[in-house]
């Protein structure tokens, strides 16, 4: 019997995103059920743990592992010339596909005979249309328009709007001039035509290249919207960074040399060098004025209410006494009031994203103290009025935290406020994976409020589910209103992509950000806007192998088992096993033993910090359906970023398994 011929080709370019891959490719091969498909990921060199994340999760991918990083065309090239399929996908390593999108694209290129290329409906983690889904080709004219923002104030004009084809409805098909490489469906027979991407290109430009040549080759490129994918957009390179600005023009200057005569090319270089400056400058000069704002800001309210407090003592007070304070008091000491509380609450580190209301308030503190103690060892001819600084303290503390609580309401993402940004979280999906996702989040290094578990579905499966959950998919506008739900987790294993991307759609009058949870997986993930790249919930590094880590776990161990031994009159009678429970404490007293330590697995990984054998294991705080790929990857995570009060926790939640 004839073996089936691959019908598509599906090329990933990964680098160093290994979450954001797994979930991709979860997204894929539910999306390739009765297709013949094959999966290509071909790995540039990364450092992080994708080759084992791949070799461990996705035996069935042909994965092409690269000693460099060789860049994003070369990369390409290497699968697709391996590639047996009637199509190649290029797709990007941080989206997600609809579980309809192979079937419905593939159906439409082969009923569309001039279809070279095809691309697909773009949103980002919010649910939000993003506008490089569909482009125009980078002309010398409309490389102006884009420059100077003249594209974007004028959408509607088939003049101004030709960079991302704004004139255009996004949500009916069209033939375009340039595609997203982010996904960017190929006929193989075009590729073998017009040839394979350019690797002049490292990064960016070679989707504009290639768009090109399929038209050149005869072939048309379509916008295909009625199909989506999420792109969380910018893992390898922030979108306003210098690097990005002066990477992507640079590129476009490649193009230029190679498709437009040597007259338009000349300007058209002339035109990107000038870019360049314009928009690097541009991104340095919004970098500073938002680092200077809010010291400023600062600056110019406590001086004013100096000032104001000068006037106001001196026409209250020192007008009946005939006396009046001098200029140098006003426009000299006042001035050096203020800016001595500015500089207190900068040594606080209270100018750093994400805002610390704690730092603030203690750099206020350390001014108001700083300036107390000037004054009372300043000579008599300089005291000018103890009157106005005392109650210039009170001032201050007021006027910086009703400033923050300002910008705090306003939900700036350029300032979020530390104490402002806690996630008030829902989980969709059913009790089993949801209670998974509940226990991971306590791991996770961001503060959070689980408010609850909301039904997959519009109405329960069975009656008793009732009381698992606050209510169904059909109540969730009312969800997030009544309890002011800020976030919103997707169980990956409970509700299909499509059903995310829907739900995200339309909720978007909602301040809402969404993550999705992959199944079996240890990995939160998803994105807060259209101009934010990617995010994770995870643990940040801080690993166990560090001194200071080791000495900090033995002293929590000396410590708790100090502190039990103490109470084990009042615990003794809740253990199961009373001789197990002193000999554990006394050998981890002893540091023959550590409260917590690696769960034990047939697999393991050499590569993890040593630990002495622990009385609880790592994965108590999760407890049971825990399969090894899983167990390796939380010892992993808890050597990665060790905290004393993942112990504690671990302990306290574990304490009866102590006397095991």
């Amino acid at each position: 019997m004839e073996e089936s011929k691959t019908k598509l080709s599906i090329v990933i370019v990964n680098y160093n995103v290994a979450c954001f891959l797994e979930q991709c490719l979860r997204s894929v091969y539910e999306a390739a059920a009765g297709l013949a498909v094959e999966v290509f990921v071909v790995d540039n060199h990364s450092v992080d743990n994708s080759l084992d994340m791949l070799r461990k999760q996705f035996p069935q991918v042909k994965l092409i592992a690269n000693q460099d990083n060789v860049g994003f065309a070369k990369a390409n090239n290497q699968a697709i010339r391996q590639a047996s399929g009637e199509y190649v996908l290029l797709l990007n390593p941080d989206t997600i596909v609809q579980s309809d999108t192979f079937a419905k694209t593939l159906e439409f290129m082969d009923q569309t005979p001039d279809a070279g290329a095809l691309g697909v409906k773009m949103i980002d983690g919010q649910g939000r249309y993003l506008p490089e889904s569909k482009r125009g080709l980078p002309l010398p004219e409309v490389a102006f328009y884009k420059i100077f923002g003249l594209s974007k104030l004028f959408k509607k004009s088939k003049r101004f709007g030709r960079y991302h084809l704004t004139y255009l409805d996004p949500d009916q098909i069209h033939s375009i001039e340039v595609l997203p490489g982010a996904f960017m469906l190929l006929r193989k027979s075009v590729l073998d035509q017009i040839g394979l991407l350019d690797e002049t290109f490292f990064m960016y430009g070679e989707d504009i290249d290639l768009s090109y040549r399929v038209t050149l080759g005869g072939y048309k490129n379509y916008y295909y919207p009625l199909t989506r994918i999420i792109h969380y957009k910018g893992e390898s390179t922030k979108k306003s960074s210098v690097n990005y600005v002066i990477v992507f023009y640079q590129a476009m200057q490649i193009f230029a040399k190679k498709h437009f005569s040597p007259q338009n090319a000349k300007l058209f270089d002339l035109m990107i060098n000038f870019a360049i400056w314009f928009r690097a400058s541009l991104a340095i000069a919004k970098r500073m004025f938002l680092k200077i704002l809010m010291p400023l800001l600062d600056l110019l309210l406590i001086y004013g209410g100096l000032l104001a407090l000068s006037y106001a003592w001196e026409n209250g007070v020192l007008a009946s006494r005939s006396s009046s304070f001098p200029p140098e008091y006003r426009y000299g000491i006042l001035p050096l009031y203020a800016l001595v509380w500015v500089c207190c609450i900068w040594l606080r580190n209270a100018y750093r994203a994400p805002v610390s209301m704690k730092n603030v308030n203690q750099g206020v503190l350390w001014g108001a103290v700083a300036l107390l103690l000037s004054y009372a060892l300043l000579g008599e001819q300089l005291r000018f009025s103890r009157a106005v600084l005392l109650l210039g303290i009170a001032y201050v503390f007021l006027v910086v935290n009703a400033l923050r609580l300002l910008i705090g309401r306003l939900h700036l993402k350029s300032y979020p406020i530390g104490e402002m940004s806690v996630k008030r979280q829902v989980i969709v999906g059913w009790p089993e994976e949801a209670g998974r996702v509940s226990r991971l989040l306590p791991l996770m290094s961001v503060k959070q409020e689980l408010l609850g578990w909301v039904c997959p579905e519009t109405e329960f499966r069975k009656e008793e589910e009732a009381s698992q959950y606050m209510g169904t998919l059909s109540q969730l506008p009312e969800i997030i209103e009544i309890y002011k739900v800020n976030e919103l987790i997707f169980c990956g294993k409970d509700i299909s992509t499509t059903q995310i991307m829907t739900i995200m759609s339309r909720l978007q009058d909602f301040p809402l950000e969404y993550k999705i949870a992959p199944p079996e997986s240890l990995y939160i993930i998803g994105s807060n806007s259209i101009n934010m790249e990617g995010d994770v919930y995870t643990l940040a590094a801080n690993s166990i192998g560090k001194k200071e880590n080791r000495r900090r776990k033995r002293l929590f161990d000396l410590v708790s088992a100090s502190l039990l031994l103490l109470l084990s009159p009042l615990l003794i009678g809740f253990m199961p096993d009373k001789s197990a429970f002193y000999r554990n404490l006394c050998q981890v007293w002893r540091g023959r033993k550590t409260w917590v330590g690696y769960h034990p697995v047939l697999e393991t990984d050499a590569g993890l910090p040593v630990l002495k054998e622990g009385v609880l294991y790592t994965t108590a705080a999760l407890r049971k359906e825990l399969t090894p790929a899983m167990i390796i990857r939380i010892n992993g995570l808890y050597a990665k970023d060790y905290k004393i009060r993942t112990d504690l926790r671990i302990l306290l939640g574990a304490l009866r398994k102590t006397a095991a």
